[in-house]
């Protein structure tokens, strides 16, 4: 079985959040995928949308599979770095704000 994959480093968002995401288009054709991610509200679909095409050409010009019969076949969601920011808050203290960050891979394979 051949299959292709694409990855995203560094993208602003929490992994559960791009979880949510990731959960539409889990096991769905690609063409399909690429519909649901168009019309999706969330911030972060756009970028998914890019890596999942990026991973369709990986496919058609790196391994030689027909564009058409993809399907997705895994997509990895994993946490990356955590940026530490503070808000100033009353009587002089501090509260700590996590700004996540995460990393994702595709995996297609054609049927």
């Amino acid at each position: 079985m051949k299959t292709a994959s694409a990855k995203l480093k560094n993208i602003r968002i929490s992994h559960i959040k791009l979880n949510e995401v990731a959960n539409l288009i889990r096991g769905k054709e690609v063409l399909s995928a690429v519909t649901l991610l168009s019309f999706s509200k969330k911030r972060v679909a756009g970028e998914v949308k890019k890596l999942l095409l990026s991973a369709s050409s990986n496919a058609d010009y790196n391994h030689g599979l027909d564009v058409d019969n993809l399907v997705v076949d895994r997509v990895e969601v994993g946490k990356s770095l955590v940026m530490k920011r503070f808000r100033a808050r009353a009587r002089g203290r501090g509260a700590r704000i996590l700004k996540r960050f995460s990393n994702m891979k595709i995996t297609l394979r054609e049927v």
